[in-house]
């Protein structure tokens, strides 16, 4: 039997929850300059104890700070890291897709300037803060990008050849980097640690494949540089660290970009990626089926990603239990868990829903995974 009393659990979430108004406004006024960082950070503070005891009262036993402190999921982290700018106006256009049409974001872009390092934890000092909020049976997560999304959107051409003059000493430095903070945070008493990635999922996309190899990248066997590098990142960490990574095919006011299901990846993935979950979106046909689960080994947790983030509508739980029947065929029960199939606000805007449809999503996890496992 797989050990379920750690994460991840049966009823789990990805990660980020839609931010209440005052501390939207509250950003607002500080971005004007009306308010100062601590004022700000207060508001913030009141919110995620908030937040911690909602997760509390639906049953989860993850609790994490909904990644209220930040305006996107990864891009607060990367630019954190030391020797990376940020670049305004650099950005690639990124296209997402609704079924009322297509959504543009044209996020800031990014630079590697300097040497790469994480002396001091980032999100530290915002972990100390979650782990003082958690209740007894909580276990807080911390949830960071992988080290693929600061290569993925720029490449090569992102990368200051006078600091890296080529791409096998920026990888050694990233890795390296991210290495330090796993170690950071788990010396703060982190003991759930979560990588998202979507360049993982994107790359299940043949269209996704074709603009990489248009920009004269290796699509073919990216996803396997990637796999080396995470691993590298993760290598020695320390014992009770458990590390999850989260596969999205993105996440914006309720829309998405890339599609198909995970058989381009999934061999190299499940065998070799050295974590302990995948939290994988399967909320609807565009995510494929349950098939590249046979390469999971023994030992390895697959958190189904089967409730929608996207939209309000609530799922049937009987619904639920069949598609779990389902890719139990592939991976045995005992190594599944169930979940959102994203988070619920990846940027500041959130998707489509409110605070109470989010509230009662959370909660159909936790009962049909209660029905399913006990």
């Amino acid at each position: 039997m797989t050990d379920t009393s750690g994460p991840p659990f049966r009823a789990d979430h990805v990660g980020s929850l839609l931010r209440p108004e005052n501390l939207l406004e509250a950003r607002s006024r500080h971005a004007a300059g009306e308010i100062d960082d601590a004022e700000l950070r207060g508001v913030e503070d009141e919110a995620i104890a908030d937040a911690v005891a909602m997760q509390r009262d639906v049953g989860l036993r993850t609790a994490t700070d909904g990644e209220f402190r930040r305006s996107t999921w990864h891009m607060d982290f990367i630019y954190a890291i030391d020797g990376i700018t940020k670049v305004e106006g650099e950005g690639r256009t990124v296209r997402f897709h609704n079924a009322d049409g297509t959504v543009e974001w044209a996020p800031a872009g990014l630079h590697v300037d300097g040497p790469l390092r994480i002396d001091e934890p980032i999100f530290g000092r915002d972990f100390d803060y979650l782990r003082s909020v958690v209740g007894e049976g909580q276990t807080p997560k911390l949830t960071i990008p992988s080290p693929s999304m600061v290569h993925y959107r720029g490449g090569a051409a992102a990368i200051d050849p006078a600091v890296y003059p080529d791409e096998d000493a920026f990888w050694d430095a990233l890795s390296a980097a991210y290495a330090q903070q796993v170690r950071g945070i788990a010396a703060r008493g982190c003991s759930y640690l979560q990588f998202d990635d979507t360049s993982l999922a994107y790359l299940n996309d043949p269209q996704q494949r074709a603009e990489l190899a248009a920009q004269g990248r290796d699509a073919e066997h990216l996803h396997e540089r990637y796999i080396r590098q995470i691993n590298r990142a993760l290598a020695g960490r320390p014992p009770g660290l458990t590390i999850t990574t989260h596969l999205c095919r993105g996440n914006f006011r309720s829309s998405w970009v890339a599609e198909g299901g995970y058989d381009f990846v999934a061999e190299a993935l499940f065998a070799e990626l050295d974590v302990d979950g995948f939290f994988l979106e399967y909320d609807d046909a565009r995510s494929g089926g349950f098939e590249p689960l046979r390469f999971v080994p023994p030992g390895k947790r697959v958190v189904l990603g089967l409730v929608t983030t996207k939209h309000p509508e609530l799922e049937r739980k009987d619904d639920l239990k069949r598609r779990i029947d389902e890719a139990a065929r592939y991976v045995p029960l005992d190594q599944l868990a169930l979940s959102g199939q994203c988070g619920f606000s990846s940027t500041v805007e959130g998707n489509a829903l409110t605070r109470d449809e989010q509230i009662a999503k959370l909660a159909l996890v936790v009962e049909t995974a209660e029905e399913v496992w006990g």
